[in-house]
């Protein structure tokens, strides 16, 4: 029923709107057409100038009034430069858009029809073709080099002493594996993926470095002032590891690791202090259309200090050990059949 309404509120709108038009037409016969389109010509330049004056307010209004209040600061190295590069992006394109606006609104109304001016037709100039083929040609060049020297930055080999944290996208969620003692993340096969028996990202357990690693979902642990490699896959379908505060962004691809590397500026409770909001958190979303879930796929990132995170990973139990129970020394076991003591007493 309501899809009855709103199609018949659309043909009805639409019947409106022809009708005053044949009665435009109409008037316009009535008055004489000539008499008709100059008056409408008149009012049309008006309408611009006005329309000119009062989008610029806007723009400025929306500028200083959401200035500063959607993302706030930086929260990343990178982040600052890729500010940067946006705010002198926006200086150039702001100028040239405000003298072309200006200009064509003003021209529309200072150059509308008139009885007395007659048209004058300037078909070609090489000297303008040549200014402003040019100058916007080496700004744009200037802006994509910008762009090219900040993308490898984030994307190049990361410092030696940055941390290593694996960013796996699923529908609809996120997986972060850690290396442990060793800074080595053990090697994986899809094929081995199996949830049900722990084994989530499917880590080949035969690999010694595997034995040490941390497995984490929807919560990833940084450490403030301490470089961090992102490496990052997908296990279905193609996602995007969006970091809105750090002003990071990955296409998250399966079968096909991508790198990223930033340095966290701020802990989250320093980010706390900045804004103002008791609740605030770092998050990761996905910035990808990624399916039906796509819009619950964020994750929350942890900035601490080098104390707090190193005591977050001593609570940590590797995830070799979570899936095999046997091999974790810490679990009793009854000497005479070698068992974890939970298993004799479930039997």
């Amino acid at each position: 029923m309501q899809t009855f309404f709103i199609i018949a509120i659309l043909a009805l709108g639409f019947l409106i709107t022809f009708q005053i038009a044949k009665a435009s037409e109409y008037v316009a016969v009535l008055r004489g057409e000539e008499k008709v389109r100059k008056q409408t010509n008149k009012v049309n330049a008006f309408l611009l100038l006005a329309f000119l004056i009062i989008g610029m307010f806007g723009v400025y209004y929306c500028n200083e009034t959401y200035k500063g209040r959607i993302l706030g600061e930086a929260a990343s190295d990178h982040g600052v430069l890729i500010d940067r590069m946006l705010y002198i992006t926006i200086a150039l394109t702001g100028i040239v858009f405000i003298v072309t606006q200006v200009a064509l609104f003003w021209f529309a109304f200072k150059y509308q029809e008139s009885d007395k001016r007659k048209a004058f037709f300037y078909p070609h100039n090489n000297k303008l073709e040549l200014i402003w083929t040019v100058i916007p040609a080496i700004a744009l060049t200037v802006l994509v080099g910008f762009g090219l020297f900040y993308w490898f930055k984030i994307t190049g080999d990361a410092p030696k002493d940055a941390m290593q944290v694996e960013v796996v996208g699923k529908q609809f969620g996120w997986e972060f594996r850690y290396p442990g003692k060793d800074r080595i993340l053990g090697k994986k096969y899809f094929k081995k993926v199996d949830p049900a028996n722990n084994n989530p990202v499917g880590q080949i357990w035969e690999d010694p470095a595997n034995h040490d690693d941390i497995f984490m979902e929807q919560e990833m642990h940084l450490v403030v002032n301490k470089p961090v490699k992102l490496v990052i896959g997908a296990k279905d379908v193609i996602h995007d590891v969006g970091l809105v505060h750090f002003r990071m962004k990955m296409d998250a691809v399966p079968g096909t690791p991508t790198t990223m590397w930033f340095t966290p500026k701020y802990t989250t409770k320093q980010m706390i202090e900045k804004t103002g909001k008791p609740n605030f958190t770092y998050e990761i979303s996905c910035d990808q259309m990624c399916g039906q879930g796509h819009w619950s796929m964020r994750g929350v990132i942890v900035v601490e200090t080098q104390e707090e995170f190193d005591a977050w990973m001593a609570g940590k139990k590797p995830q070799y050990l979570v899936a095999n129970p046997d091999k974790d020394p810490s679990v009793k076991k009854d000497t005479a059949t070698a068992k974890p003591v939970a298993a004799i007493l479930n039997n």
